[in-house]
């Protein structure tokens, strides 16, 4: 049997590998995407498994970074099918004496409510607006382009001294915790922006999670937190809708099992079902890194040092997921006065710290810190009038040693171990919202080896293609090196979240490769033999 040939192969059709394609296909490149599940997304998919007629997203959910992204703006997916839809709050933190922390897309009107909580506040929230107008683009330009990033860090350098220069670097390098204390006096900001910050694994009081606080907060702010209408799914169709409207190739059901190196070049790959696929150009790898050093490629084409440095290749935490199908809205003690799509589960920041501390030490959190959704909120399509779509995760140790609750939960995450933590997951919201288990139509809890089993980047019940700790980001991601989607191995670039900048649907890992492929053939073209 011929074998057959492209331009390109990417192998993986979630939201990285999906921008890549669509960005070489644009070159005028013939490019194949081949998928192990039977539909595209990876971790951006939805389904109706919880109950018929309700939409749950089956990983990711609200994409602040992919509405902020160039690249998939770029794409204009709108004329694909894609509709954003926003909740009325873009996120909401109840908080014990039954307030509630909010921030809404009107910055006016956030600044209201803290300001009415705590005076003064409302003024800092503004002063920190205001800057993030003035140098924030350039920020996100920056972190989500190669590394390097020289025009976007140029940019960012030259509206520096508009923000007060060496003073806000500091601001962006001081643990979150701190950044709330300095800032303002209430509760409200400080628990949204460590709220914020708890969505990686960076410890609330450790450097790097200022800047990811402050990040997923403004762009809140800014762009909100939007959810696809009709499920996190549609996103990635009209991802693959727009790839296949210019001529591109999908492969669903189809693992690649192996790639062929010859002469130091990836030239090919090699399916489940005894296929052979050529490249002509590059091979893109939207699969974790673990995965592509040990599993794709023979041992003896991984270089020496890679295959050492990736023995400590840290993943970030395993998750648990539980989704709700509920008979109306939550039953909050205390409505917040706007309906937040987004909320977060902690009582305080120190709780949160408190939480999130114990999964570093290899704990199952007692109280764990919870990021949850009111999809039905943000879009009505999602669940039937009056009923909510609801889904609540939260992190877990790779390897917990033991639990810090008194349910005697173990860490090997089967059915057991999976119900009786969603039901610490769950008593976490009845308190806030006495009567919410009476609203319950259906729940589903899907553990960390359910995550893998149907996203196999997904390791462990990983969801960010390994830590955002700074000992393995810039120059450090996935190991110690350029920090760019280049590998050793000519005409091979690895296009995860495992690559800079890391997780988040933003696309950059994807579109840092296909930059990076087109670059190196055109080099090629000039340079014979290179």
């Amino acid at each position: 049997m011929n074998a057959e040939i492209f331009d390109a192969i990417v192998i993986g059709a979630g939201p990285n590998g999906l921008v890549a394609a669509n960005h070489m296909i644009d070159a005028g490149w013939s490019v194949l995407i081949v998928e192990t599940q039977p539909t595209v997304g990876g971790a951006v998919r939805s389904d109706e498994g919880v109950q018929q007629g309700f939409v749950h997203d089956t990983f990711s959910a609200f994409y602040p970074l992919a509405e902020a992204s160039p690249t998939i703006k770029s794409f204009e997916l709108e004329r694909h099918g894609l509709v954003w839809r926003h909740a009325p709050a873009v996120l909401g933190h109840p908080l014990p004496d039954g307030d509630w922390a909010l921030l809404h897309r009107d910055r006016e009107i956030t600044a209201d409510i803290m300001d009415r909580q705590h005076p003064g506040d409302g003024e800092a929230w503004r002063a920190l607006c205001d800057d993030w107008d003035r140098i924030g683009d350039q920020m996100v330009g920056a972190l989500l382009s190669p590394f390097p990033p020289v025009k976007s860090g140029l940019a960012a350098l030259a509206r520096l001294r508009s923000v007060g220069g060496l003073q806000f670097v500091k601001t962006m390098l001081t643990p979150v915790d701190e950044v709330g204390r300095a800032k303002f006096g209430g509760v409200s900001p400080r628990i949204l922006l460590a709220g914020n910050a708890g969505h990686a694994d960076i410890p609330l009081n450790a450097p790097g999670s200022g800047l990811m606080g402050i990040l997923m907060t403004m762009l809140g702010q800014t762009v909100g937190f939007p959810v696809p209408e009709g499920g996190a799914g549609r996103l990635s169709e009209a991802l693959a809708k727009r790839f296949e409207s210019l001529g591109g190739t999908i492969w669903t059901s189809s693992e690649v099992v192996k790639i062929d190196v010859e002469n130091k070049r990836a030239v090919g790959v090699r399916t489940a079902d005894g296929g052979r696929v050529v490249a002509r150009q590059s091979v893109i790898a939207d699969v974790a890194a673990l995965h592509l050093y040990g599993r794709l490629l023979e041992p003896s084409d991984v270089p020496r040092r890679t295959s050492e440095a990736m023995k400590s290749f840290d993943l970030d935490p395993s998750t648990v997921k539980v989704d709700w199908a509920l008979d109306g809205a939550i039953p909050w003690a205390s409505a917040p006065t706007y309906a937040p799509g987004t909320f977060h589960v902690a009582d305080s920041v120190e709780q949160m710290s408190e939480a999130l501390g114990q999964v570093s030490a290899r704990a199952i959190p007692a109280n764990p810190f919870m990021l949850a959704g009111q999809m039905t909120t943000a879009d009505p399509s999602r669940s039937p009038a009056g009923t909510e779509a609801l889904w609540a995760y939260t992190h877990v140790p790779q390897r917990a040693i033991r639990d810090a609750g008194e349910q005697g939960i173990r860490g090997v995450w089967d059915e057991s171990d999976c119900e009786r933590f969603a039901d610490r997951m769950q008593a976490r919201i009845e308190k806030l919202a006495p009567g919410f288990g009476s609203k319950i139509l259906a729940r589903r809890v899907i553990g960390p080896r359910e995550l893998e089993a149907r996203d196999a980047n997904l390791v462990g019940g990983s969801i960010n293609g390994g830590t955002s700790q700074l000992h393995q980001e810039l120059i450090f991601r996935p190991t110690p090196g350029l920090g760019r989607a280049e590998t050793q191995i000519k005409s091979l670039y690895l296009g995860s979240a495992s690559a800079h900048p890391g997780g988040g649907v933003h696309g950059a890992p994807g579109m840092n490769a296909a930059r990076a492929a087109l670059a190196h053939a055109r080099i090629r073209r000039l340079v014979p033999g290179r």
